[in-house]
């Protein structure tokens, strides 16, 4: 990631969700993130909050966890889901480059 700020528009994008529920879980796992608004209250999310979300996501969306589940799971071994969520996202690349070649076979 090489921005300094991710409008919440781009963190749903990435994360392949709705803006509402991005919005939703910014106020629900409040304490986990450092968001800040601009001067028209936009609310501006860094590279480490948008790591934050996709370790959400992965929790809520791929584990079934509940809101209260996820953030149990976040307070009791954060670095723990922060490798599964790497590890995911780099066998989706892999799986990326795998199609591209095949198409080109």
């Amino acid at each position: 990631m090489s921005k300094l700020f991710y409008t919440i528009g781009e963190t749903a994008e990435i994360l392949g969700e709705n803006v509402s529920l991005v919005r939703y879980w910014s106020g629900y796992f409040g304490k986990y993130l450092k968001n800040s608004r601009t001067s028209r209250g936009d609310r501006r999310f860094t590279p480490e909050d948008v790591e934050t979300f996709k370790q959400i996501h992965f929790l809520v969306k791929e584990k079934g966890l509940t809101l209260d589940g996820a953030a149990k799971q976040l307070n009791a071994d954060k670095h723990k889901v922060e490798g599964r969520v790497k590890a995911l996202e780099s066998l989706k690349d892999i799986r990326a480059q795998l199609a591209e070649i095949r198409k080109t076979l």
